[in-house]
């Protein structure tokens, strides 16, 4: 292993292949739930060097794990326990390359963390509404490697609706110069979409080109509470009537997993918790003025409350209230993190069945498992709830999630399939969900995914053992 370590060391320079005790940070994944072994790091500092450290690893029969912010939630961007992967990480990759102002696009690194985007652009009066509760460490690469969402998806879609262009090197170490800014480009088979939400089993990302927003005038949010997931699905079709591409947020969190930000973060003050089984947090951006979107926004709650949708509803009447708002809902996963192991799923239906979905599921998870504790929340306007499983208070987390996690997962992930959901809707599948796949992915479309890997990565050198297996 020696000589590949030297190769690499051509390549990068010796300070950036990183070996021994200094690849911990980047061998174990964001949730605490796997730790791997990498043969080496590897920190290239250009789209040539990805490629030339591609080629040395297929010379030398080794595989790589592409790696970005490590946020990956399904344990898709660490190498496996052998110690015999090298890890690519991007993070040298980091420079934003070009604001196209006429365009209204971004051409940038995979390595620039999101954040730093999102500032880039309003310093120029734009709008990059990708935004994620790991914004500050995630990457571009790696939003578009598992084809991010976030809250906005609402109105602006996945990452995959925000690119117009990639920049890719191949299993091969060839670089594909696909960075066009073209928001029509009709000849042939569109490839920058078999990249996105491959994460990295088929190239490497090394930059992309992204849509740009003009920066709305102002945004306001609401909090609003609501006795059912029913009368949350109802809000979401008379928020969609009344206030159409102004709506850019809307989020569903049920009582137990805001009473878990109100246990360990008492700082957020979490309003109408203790009397609504559910609350809604929304967003309206405007692009006329806050008189215009304040008056918008009451009138639509106004409504609701007369329509018996809406019990209490509180509209943010400064940036920090927004802000906590904000706060509140991106710190369930925090919370629950604090109050112990839990199983995590990360799926989508469609939004008219997202009702029956929780009320089957939910009844059968207690029928099951008695005193079972569930924390449901997540993006209700694109049908995407995080829909996870605390323990107990009596079971100890780790026996749970021992004994219990692979019949949880097949309860939840078999009721997603009864009304036509996905088992994934923004995480990926990485190597967490790889083996269930095949019980929930169309066997013909299981068919042509594995067909493509094998055509693109022959020697699977580029993230083995994730999203399929062979």
């Amino acid at each position: 292993m020696s000589d590949i370590l030297h190769a690499l060391s051509q390549v990068v320079g010796q300070a950036n292949v990183i070996t021994g005790a200094d690849c911990q940070p980047f061998e174990t994944d964001w949730r605490k739930r796997e730790t791997g072994k990498a043969l080496c790091v590897v920190r290239p500092g250009s789209t040539d060097e990805v490629a030339q450290i591609v080629r040395c690893c297929a010379q030398h029969g080794v595989s790589l794990v592409p790696q970005g912010g490590n946020t990956s939630m399904v344990v898709g961007a660490i190498p496996n326990a052998q110690g015999e992967q090298v890890v690519l990480s991007l993070q040298r990759l980091n420079r934003i390359r070009h604001i196209d102002s006429a365009n209204a696009t971004i051409t940038a690194d995979a390595g620039v963390v999101l954040q730093n985007l999102q500032t880039a652009v309003a310093e120029q009066g734009f709008l990059y509404p990708l935004s994620l509760g790991s914004e500050g460490s995630c990457t571009l690469g790696g939003n578009l490697s598992t084809n991010a969402g976030g809250t906005q998806v609402v109105r602006y879609g996945n990452t995959r609706e925000l690119c117009l262009g990639l920049e890719v090197v191949t299993a091969d170490g060839e670089v594909w110069h696909g960075l066009s800014g073209l928001r029509k480009d009709n000849t042939g088979y569109d490839l920058r979409d078999l990249f996105i939400g491959a994460e990295g089993t088929l190239g490497i990302i090394t930059a992309a080109t992204m849509k740009l927003f003009p920066a709305p005038q102002c945004q306001l949010t609401a909090w609003a509470s609501v006795a059912s997931v029913h009368d949350a699905v109802r809000l979401l079709e008379l928020s969609r009537q009344r206030l159409n591409a102004g709506l850019t947020g809307f989020e569903m969190m049920n009582q137990f997993s805001l009473s878990l930000v109100h246990k360990h973060f008492p700082e957020r003050q979490v309003p109408l918790w203790e009397t609504s089984p559910y609350c809604v947090l929304m967003e309206l951006s405007d692009m006329e003025s806050e008189a215009h979107a304040r008056q918008a926004l009451e009138a639509l709650l106004e409504q609701a409350i007369e329509d018996g949708l809406v019990a209490d509803a509180i509209v943010a009447e400064s940036l920090q209230q927004a802000q906590n708002l904000w706060l509140i809902r991106e710190n369930i996963t925090l919370a629950q993190a604090q109050e112990g192991l839990n199983i995590k799923h990360d799926i989508s239906l469609p939004v008219s069945a997202i009702a029956e979905f929780c009320e089957h599921t939910d009844a059968a998870l207690a029928r099951e498992i008695p005193g079972v504790r569930l924390v449901n929340f997540g993006h209700l306007g694109d049908g995407n709830l995080h829909y996870n499983v605390q323990c107990p208070v009596d079971v100890p987390h780790q026996v749970f999630l021992q004994t219990e996690e692979a019949r949880v997962n097949t309860l939840v992930h078999d009721a997603v399939k009864r009304f036509d959901g996905s088992i994934s809707a923004e995480h990926g599948i990485g190597s967490l969900k790889v083996d269930s796949l095949p019980k929930y992915k169309d066997p013909v479309a299981l068919g042509l995914m594995r067909r493509i890997k094998q055509a693109l990565d022959p020697q699977g050198v580029l993230n083995p053992g994730r999203v399929v297996r062979p």
